[in-house]
Parts: C-alpha cells; structure tokens; sequence
C-alpha cells in the first residue's frame, strides 16, 4: 500500500517503522520539516512537506497527530481524500478537577469523520502504545489491532494492514465503536499513569469467536 502519515511524533515514527518494514510505501509529513525529515531517515520513508502533497494518491492516510489539530488538518486535505481510507489513530483525553477524564458520548474518529465527509474514516492503532505500534509483541503476545468503521471495504483493508504489521486483526464493527477504542486506550493511559507503570501494557481479546462480526 502507498500510505501518507500526517504527524511525525511518537506516533507517526512507530507506524512509519512497521509500515516500511512490511514492504509499504510511506509518505511522512509533518509541520516540522525537519521532523519529518529525521523520522523518513530513520525509518525508510520518504519526506514532503506539504500535507495535500503527502495524501494526494495514498492508498490510506494515517492521522497521527493530537486530535486538537485535526479540524485544521481536515481543512487542508478535505478535497484531496475524497474516497480514500483516512485512518484516526488519536486518543480523547481530557483533564477535569479530578485528574484524567474522557467523553464518551462521541468519538475523534466520528468528529473526523464529520470533518472529512468525502473520506473513509476508519479508526485503528489508537488502543496500542508507540512501542507496541513498533513492535506487537508484549510479554511474548501478540496484541490486537481493533479496527472500526461504516465502509466494509475500507475496514477490510484496513484489518490488512492491520495483520501485515504483525498485529492480531479484531474487527469490531461500525465507526462508533471508536468510542469503545478511545476508552480501551483511556484507561490502559490511566492505569499507566496511577500506578507508575512501564508503558508496556497491551490489550488482547482471549477465546474470541473465530469470526468477531460486526456490530448492529
């Protein structure tokens, strides 16, 4: 797959280096060039500096950047993802009088996807941390990669790309099941962050059915 990244932190670094590593072609932007730069370097990607010039022709384009640019970024691109899989690999996390929160009456990916209604908004690799987007493997298990979204066939691809990176494939049905992702990723953060952990920590779905379905 020819795949775009548009972000090149923490994120974006680890996607890029299972990507290539998997035989993708990948496409890092970022708004630091330099950034970017140093990520295509290090990873094998290539580097452009321009988000429009990175999506144009992608077969997928991963979101790797905080949520709270997304509406800037979706402004750019809108017109230059018109039927292209767009990945949402955000998290939702808010800070209230009582330390970390999260709103689950909606989703980043179902915001995204109202941002970018000419897109195929899938939402993956948000449950996992960096170091386990780099590698999938935790403690000798490989993790899971939960895939959601309304366009099947986007899902199927995504699932693919998903698998080709050494992840256990789950498809967990339409797009609002992003809400359930985020606060899979909310609480494995949370848990991290109360109890001084290695940020290691994974998720895996045991004596799953053969065939998870889509959700109704």
């Amino acid at each position: 797959m020819d795949i775009a990244i548009i972000g090149a932190g923490n994120v974006g670094s680890a996607l890029a280096t299972s990507f290539v590593r998997a035989g993708h072609s990948v496409t890092v932007t970022s708004r630091d060039p330099e950034h970017a730069g140093r990520v295509a370097e290090a990873t094998g990607a290539r580097a452009v500096r321009s988000t429009v010039e990175a999506v144009t022709g992608a077969d997928v384009v991963v979101l790797a950047t905080p949520f709270a640019s997304a509406a800037e970024v979706a402004a750019e691109i809108a017109d230059a993802v018109t039927g292209t899989i767009v990945v949402d690999a955000t998290n939702r996390m808010s800070f209230g009088p009582n330390g970390p929160d999260i709103d689950t009456t909606s989703s980043n990916a179902e915001e995204l996807a109202a941002l970018l209604p000419g897109a195929r908004v899938v939402k993956a690799f948000n449950t996992l941390f960096a170091s386990h987007q780099a590698d999938p493997i935790s403690d000798g298990v490989r993790l899971d990669g939960y895939v959601a979204g309304d366009d099947g066939d986007a899902r199927a691809a995504v699932l693919d790309l998903v698998a080709s990176i050494g992840l256990e494939p789950v498809d967990v049905g339409p797009l609002a099941r992003a809400r359930q992702l985020e606060g899979l990723a909310f609480l494995n953060i949370t848990l991290n962050v109360a109890h001084d952990g290695t940020w290691q920590s994974g998720w895996k779905l045991v004596a799953a059915p053969p065939t998870v379905p889509a959700a109704a």
